[in-house]
């Protein structure tokens, strides 16, 4: 509910009623959207995903320089030799938290930007293909889908719904036909047609394709997994 202070527990219990259902994927996906993005932070906030109270960024090996701060951080309060944190390095930890969270959401676009150029320059080959995708996100200029075979992500743009208006009801997550009633929901499964490839900009465009079309399954490649984030999470 709007206003409503968001509570782990109640994200648990929507995972765990959509579990192995064919919507998971898209409802885990919503979740994760509805959280504010994870940040680094000097102060131990706990984590609000993993609703745990006390929490640190430590894995070994070290993947991170978060972890290494940590690791450093040990080594100074623990006495145990050399290596440890400056006593002008954990003055400036606040900036130092700041801006690992920001080369960390330039270091994940960056990531993402190259994986849909790659997409898009596999799928480049099967313009006027059809396959089965899902509804991933709704919005008032058309449908973003995800293709079931490869994972790969790419707009079904208003005007290819066909002449009719269509109206964005944006609590159902759905696109309304005005006349007919036809209704494209979150979640839905329908058969979309490659009309554009675009490898410079890694963006797919979709067209509608009819009901007996046959479909084109290429060889499958690794769906992209969402990034649940490790780091603290703050609700909205």
């Amino acid at each position: 509910t709007k206003g409503q202070i968001a509570k782990t527990e109640a994200f648990n219990r929507i995972l765990a009623r959509v579990k192995d259902t064919p919507n998971e994927e898209v409802i885990n996906e919503i979740v994760l959207r509805t959280q504010s993005q994870a940040v680094y932070a000097p102060e131990n906030v706990g984590h609000f995903g993993l609703n745990l109270m006390r929490y640190a960024h430590f894995t070994s090996p070290i993947r991170r320089y978060a972890d290494l701060v940590v690791h450093r951080a040990l080594v100074s309060g623990l006495k145990l030799g050399g290596g440890g944190l400056a006593v002008s390095e954990a003055n400036t930890i606040s900036q130092t938290a700041e801006h690992i969270s920001m080369t960390e959401r330039r270091a994940m676009a960056a990531e993402r930007d190259s994986v849909e150029r790659y997409v898009a320059a596999y799928m480049e080959e099967r313009v006027g293909a059809v396959f089965d995708a899902r509804i991933a996100s709704v919005t008032r200029f058309g449908l973003f889908v995800r293709l079931a075979e490869t994972g790969a992500d790419g707009l079904l743009p208003m005007r290819a719904l066909g002449p009719e208006r269509f109206r964005h009801d944006q609590k159902r997550h759905a696109l309304i036909g005005e006349r007919s009633r036809t209704a494209y929901r979150l979640g839905d499964i329908v058969a979309v047609r490659l009309a554009e490839a675009t490898p410079l900009t890694g963006g797919l465009r979709f067209e509608l394709a009819g009901a007996n079309e046959t479909r084109l399954r290429p060889a499958a490649t690794p769906a992209r997994k969402s990034r649940s984030s490790r780091k603290v999470k703050k609700p909205q």
